[in-house]
């Protein structure tokens, strides 16, 4: 099994990779630090399946997820996160997850996680309680939460303004005209109802858009 890992943190791409070197029947094929050279590399690579942290600057994992799941169906995603949130499992989980796994995990639950996916299951961690997200899905019901009610490039604006990036930076970043960027902004924050900056980076932390440390 080829395996792309995605996480913003060398450190904790080293310490993952050596622990997959240790699987049996287990390769690393690349190294993203975001989620954009994650597409690419899986364009490239062609990876069977990829460990992708849930916050990571520019494009998170959730994010990327469902461009991956829609352009690379036979690309299996884990996402990989601090946070037992039960709102990052649900949209984890919609867009089309094959696991979604705690970084405070145990090491062998990294090798379980991968032959139950090799497997065609579904992966979550134990602590991720399944009651939890059964009574998140009796009140949502098949409701979309406001962040998945935004476009996907409402939602890529939301997270550059809230990693700190000016109207400029962000046209340039995603290759589109300034006002282009300030009609966007303006559609997110009408669809939200907040209307300053810091409410709408405190709402991208709460969203699992970007980490309260970004």
């Amino acid at each position: 099994m080829r395996i792309l890992l995605a996480d913003d943190h060398a450190l904790v791409r080293a310490g993952i990779r050596s622990l997959l070197e240790k699987i049996p029947g287990v390769e690393v094929a690349g190294e993203a630090s975001n989620g954009r050279e994650a597409i690419e590399l899986i364009r490239a690579q062609r990876p069977d399946l990829v460990l992708m942290d849930i916050a990571m600057k520019e494009l998170g994992g959730l994010e990327a997820l469902p461009r991956i799941t829609k352009n690379f169906p036979s690309v299996k995603v884990i996402i990989l996160s601090a946070h037992a949130n039960e709102e990052y499992v649900i949209r984890a989980l919609r867009s089309g997850a094959a696991g979604y796994m705690l970084k405070d995990a145990a090491t062998l639950e990294l090798e379980l996680a991968i032959n139950s996916v090799r497997q065609g299951k579904t992966y979550l961690s134990p602590s991720i309680s399944r009651t939890v997200i059964d009574s998140y899905l009796e009140r949502v019901g098949s409701l979309s939460s406001p962040i998945e009610q935004l476009t996907a490039r409402q939602r890529e604006i939301l997270q550059l303004i809230a990693e700190g990036k000016n109207t400029k930076e962000i046209a340039y970043t995603l290759g589109i005209s300034v006002k282009t960027v300030e009609a966007h902004r303006l559609q997110l924050m009408a669809r939200l109802d907040i209307h300053d900056v810091p409410g709408l980076v405190r709402y991208a932390i709460r969203s699992g858009l970007v980490s309260s440390e970004t």
